[in-house]
């Protein structure tokens, strides 16, 4: 098995925090990249860009990492997501390697963590989704923003958090909050996560179809034309991401998925890996969900054919080579993202776009 040696952007031998404000490392903060001598030839919900691939929400933490993606040529970075108040992130550690036997597929319901991040790389990543306020986290998006070149375009994403008294109005109102928030700080392109916990429930938001289409039609009253991406987990049931679909179909500019395949984090004991409580099941990412990632964006190409819709596709999950780029291309998927190969080889966009013409 060939070893990965060079330095991961996001240390997972330290803190959240210390990589918050120490990061990024290694590579990623090497020589700016320059792109070839043309203007960029793609479209990415309306704006140009080099090379539809980027950066999806999680691992890019401020404007630093954010600035960093844009230097070393990822054209498409996601500021990590948002809350509109202050929000801790589990203890450490929130990244560790794990050990898939082929893919991770949804019988696969335990996984033995280690420290091994070797190739075919897959991590878990358990954080929580913290956010830091938005005195400051607005003026650092504007930051990211600001460090644009021509031909790169910033997203910003966020999430709702439930209402202190639990209501769904005020679950709601906040995502409208967070959207108007958002919007004051110029981002191009605003994400909300519809594939996290649903408040008050064990189902993710965007299994909750009638839920999710309130939040996302609350959300495109706020932000009038910006475009709207929605982030989704992996559907198993195509019925459901259809009726999805057939909802805010015509109200958002892209989907972006998959997010994580869940599994319960085990160390080589057997015992919980990730310490303390509703932590022994967690996210997995990299190479072993790339079957799922594929997956969605072939349902999601054929639905949007059948249902006569125009969304455009972000394909997530397993990215980590010019072909794995290409075959998510072939699948249906207008952009590609990666996270766990882009934080361990911060190469991987100049190589995408040393092999991808004719794509």
């Amino acid at each position: 098995m060939e070893q990965v040696i060079v330095q991961p952007f996001y240390d997972p031998a330290r803190s959240y925090t210390d990589n918050f404000n120490d990061g990024p490392f290694g590579l990623f903060v090497g020589p700016e990249y320059h792109p070839p001598g043309r203007d960029p030839q793609h479209s990415f919900l309306g704006y140009k860009v080099y090379e539809p691939f980027g950066i999806p929400a999680g691992p890019l933490l401020n404007s630093r990492f954010v600035n960093a993606a844009l230097d070393m040529g990822f054209d498409i970075p996601v500021y990590k997501t948002v809350r509109t108040r202050k929000y801790a992130s589990h203890p450490w550690p929130n990244v560790l390697a794990v050990k898939v036997d082929g893919d991770l597929t949804l019988d696969k319901t335990r996984l033995v963590a280690s420290e091994d991040y070797s190739e075919p790389l897959s991590i878990t990543n358990s954080f929580g989704v913290p956010s830091f306020d938005p005195d400051f986290w607005q003026p650092d998006i504007a930051a990211a923003v600001a460090h644009e070149r021509p031909g790169q375009v910033v997203v910003a994403s966020y999430q709702g958090t439930k209402s202190s008294d639990g209501s769904v109005s005020g679950y709601i109102a906040d995502f409208v909050l967070g959207a108007r928030l958002l919007k004051e700080t110029g981002v191009k392109v605003i994400e909300v996560n519809l594939s996290c916990p649903n408040e008050g429930t064990s189902n993710l938001l965007c299994f909750d179809v009638v839920r999710a289409s309130q939040i996302v039609e609350a959300i495109k009253n706020e932000i009038g034309n910006i475009p709207l991406v929605i982030k989704l987990a992996y559907f198993q049931n195509v019925a459901l991401l259809e009726e999805l679909l057939k909802m805010v179909g015509t109200s958002i500019a892209a989907t972006s998925s998959i997010n994580t395949i869940s599994a319960e984090i085990v160390d080589e004991t057997g015992a919980q890996a990730l310490p303390g409580e509703g932590r022994l099941r967690s996210g997995v990412c990299g190479h072993a969900i790339k079957w799922a990632g594929l997956g969605m964006a072939r349902k999601l190409a054929r639905l949007r054919d059948d249902l006569g819709l125009n969304f455009s596709i972000i394909g997530v999950g397993g990215m980590g080579t010019p072909a794995d780029y290409k075959e998510y291309r072939e699948a249906g998927a207008d952009a590609v993202m990666a996270a766990t190969s882009a934080m361990w080889n911060p190469l991987l966009a100049r190589e995408i776009k040393e092999h991808a013409d004719g794509i």
